[in-house]
């Protein structure tokens, strides 16, 4: 069994197939943290130690006993008001404006299957594939009780974690705090793993020691953001991609959350992971039930590669609903870039006409084919097809489009609306604004308050009459700004809430549809967008260098098959700079593979470089998709960009490299691969070269000597059952 209780030490053990999670009921009733790491026998109990510290306080419970503190004790959900000083869980307020919890134990479950959360996206699996631990805590005097849940899928070394408060009282309590998880270690020197950016440049990874105090990050933009992941590892001194220790949390919510890492006086370390406090106060009636986002835990013995694939597993197999998760996708190409708002129906059909002369599946018409908009200052809100500017109907675009042989995909941004369209002029109140002020603008655009049910019924309506006008295929759902004018303590929350409530409704009414999301880019990139669209455009910046950082810091937690990654025209349309096709597609073969260019303005040559890109593409896809995920260096320090895929059974490998900077008179550069089987012998398949795995991981292989700037390079290995004279090697 993955989770076991022993009565006698009042003990919950959690195993998956590598990892132990211990914590104990003590003899206080306080839910202490025994060990989080490798799998181990026993119990962990005796790592606790009780001493007299100054100025840490004592439980009223603990009588004369000056050793016990809940200032020092390593705790399952800290509250305030129990003596510890350090960061906590949960803060409740009372409607006396008293904020305090003390949380006792009062009973547990054990049961088959994961747990559900209503209204939130959260992992699933069988009921024979995991298993539910349900911790009830109390505080009988402030009326309210907690729920820790704990999910445990055992062959993935996963354990997810949410809470549920409930107010068992009868007059109104108020959450001010809310963690999904907490991870108490009463040693270890640690590093800080956190993915940091800025719009066209989201997910840099940024590693630094913990030291004494507290480093925090978080998002209070409404949505992840560009600007922090909801994400973090901790890692042990000296981990590297393939040794060493590292714990990974990850959030499945796509709104405001708040991450705080505390090394204490005694050099013991918090991790907490939830909702962020500011710009949150929610009210909870009488025998309501408040319900905190799901945090995904994993944890890594052999270096932060596996960490990364013990999530890309989790996420591909056990987070995504959609029927695309593990099937072919179409190689798109994208009418932004080519054209942006200046276009008519003919252009996306000559779009079309290109896209399938080069083997392309799918054209997308992005912005400006509703209301009046030509440019990014009207109309959203108004989902209503521009049948002049398309010179027809969208069933007729939709049906020209398909006749070219190519699928037909449409981009909305459902939660914006502008002050010059019909919805903001019928109904300006729609729009989220603290009363009595102007609201703050961004790309000209306000947004929609969908916490409100009647606000998202009316665009879920115009979108469905525009879905329904033909067989669209595709949906690229958009955000392009952050949200401001918070007028109410719940408003972040129950925004999100209403996002989710949207996306649930569409997915079920068009199971067909291949759905991307998408937020400028990269601002919404996080677990709770991928429950519902199995792909997300990565970063609105398409430049092939710029994005081997992009995409190396996603890969920490997300798998290449969520990571919308195109070919652009060059000079880039974000940077200037100027790359080969080859590079860029080598780039952009790391991702969900596409196109943001204008075809009619390449050459002969170029476009049959695109008929190649698409081929190769095709041919490898699943292994980019469903392959084991490896980085082979860091961009942010090293001369090459490189990362492979090696299959489940080990028979097959694809190596994308790409260098960063050229220097006269350069030393030779070798990759070393992981992943393969060392006794095994490897072809490399352009070369017709022959290797033993082991001397690919550990000697790897040269780069030819470079050309240009910017040179990429793709190695594809397949093991040989039978071989020449192996002295030749």
């Amino acid at each position: 069994m993955a989770i076991i209780y022993n009565s006698n030490k009042k003990i919950f053990t959690l195993h998956t197939a590598h990892t132990t999670y211990q914590m104990q009921v003590d003899s206080l009733g306080y839910l202490l943290h025994l060990y989080y790491g490798d799998k181990i026998n026993g119990f962990m109990d005796y790592l606790l130690t009780y001493a007299d510290h100054g100025f840490s306080g004592n439980p009223y419970a603990a009588g004369m006993n000056r050793t016990y503190s809940l200032d020092v004790l390593p705790q399952e959900y800290p509250s305030l008001g129990t003596g510890d000083y350090r960061n906590i869980a949960l803060n409740v307020k009372s409607c006396k404006g008293v904020e305090s919890a003390d949380l006792l134990f009062k009973s547990y479950e054990i049961r088959n299957g994961k747990y559900q959360l209503q209204g939130l996206p959260a992992v699933w699996a069988a009921e024979s594939e995991a298993q539910t631990l349900e911790i009830v805590l109390a505080d009988e005097n402030a009326k309210v009780e907690v729920h820790l849940l704990y999910g445990v899928l055992e062959e993935n070394d996963v354990i997810t974690r949410s809470v549920q408060i409930k107010n068992i009282g009868t007059e109104q309590i108020t959450i001010e705090k809310a963690a999904a998880a907490c991870l108490d270690f009463v040693q270890g020197d640690f590093d800080v793993l956190r993915f940091y950016g800025k719009h066209a440049m989201e997910r840099s990874l940024e590693r630094t020691p913990l030291g004494h105090g507290t480093t925090s990050f978080g998002s209070r933009r409404g949505t992840s953001s560009h600007q922090y992941n909801p994400a973090v590892i901790l890692a042990e001194k000296g981990t590297t991609e393939v040794a060493g220790s590292c714990y990974g949390m990850l959030f499945v919510y796509s709104g405001n959350f708040s991450c705080e890492a505390e090394k204490d006086q005694f050099n013991q370390t918090r991790l907490l992971l939830g909702l962020n406090d500011e710009l949150f106060s929610y009210p909870l009636a009488g025998g309501e039930t408040f319900t905190v986002p799901e945090v995904i835990l994993s944890y890594s013995a052999k270096g932060l590669s596996v960490l990364s694939q013990q999530y890309h597993n989790c996420i591909r197999n056990h987070l995504c609903r959609s029927k695309y998760a593990h099937v072919s996708r179409p190689v798109l190409i994208n009418s932004w870039e080519a054209a942006y708002f200046d276009f008519t129906g003919d252009t996306i059909v000559d779009l079309a006409k290109e896209a399938a002369s080069l083997g392309i599946d799918m054209v997308v018409m992005d912005d400006g084919w509703f209301g009046k908009r030509n440019d990014d200052n009207s109309s959203l809100g108004d989902w209503k097809v521009n049948e002049k500017k398309l010179q027809g109907s969208l069933a007729d675009l939709i049906n020209r489009v398909h006749d070219q042989g190519v699928k037909f995909g449409i981009w909305i941004e459902p939660e914006m609306v502008n002050e010059d369209s019909d919805l903001y002029r019928t109904h300006p109140d729609w729009a989220i604004q603290i009363p009595g002020k102007k609201p703050v603008r961004s790309r000209n655009q306000l947004v929609l308050d969908f916490s409100r049910k009647e606000v998202r019924d009316c665009i879920f309506d115009q979108i469905c009459n525009v879905l329904d006008q033909g067989k669209i295929d595709y949906v690229k759902w958009d955000m392009n700004r952050s949200m401001s004018d918070v007028y109410a303590g719940n408003l972040s929350y129950d925004y999100v809430i209403g996002i989710y409530d949207f996306l649930d409704r569409l997915c079920s009414r068009y199971p067909d549809l291949l759905l991307e999301g998408c937020s400028g880019g990269g601002g919404r990139f996080d677990a709770g967008m991928l429950y519902y669209s199995p792909q997300i455009w990565c970063s609105d910046n398409t430049d092939a260098i710029n994005r081997t950082r992009i995409q190396y810091g996603t890969s920490f937690f997300y798998p290449v098959s969520a990571m919308g990654a195109h070919v652009s025209a060059v000079p880039n349309h974000q940077t200037g700079r100027v790359t080969s096709f080859h590079t860029r597609g080598v780039t952009a073969m790391a991702g969900t593979f596409g196109y943001e260019l204008n075809p009619a303005l390449l050459s002969d040559e170029e476009k049959q470089q695109i008929r190649e890109q698409v081929l190769t593409y095709k041919k490898y896809e699943m292994l980019i998709n469903e392959g084991t995920y490896w980085r082979l260096s860091d961009p942010f320090k090293d001369e090459i960009a490189a990362w492979m895929w090696v299959s489940e059974e080990q028979t097959r490998a694809l190596v994308g490299v790409v260098r960063l900077m050229a220097e006269a008179n350069q030393a030779t550069v070798y990759v070393r691969l992981h992943g393969l089987k060392p006794d095994a012998i490897y072809l490399e398949e352009q070369s017709g070269k022959q290797y033993f795995g082991a001397a690919l991981m550990h000697a790897g292989i040269p780069l030819p000597p470079f050309i240009r700037e910017y040179e990429a390079y793709q190695f594809s290995f397949t093991e040989l059952k039978e071989t020449g004279n192996k002295n030749n090697m």
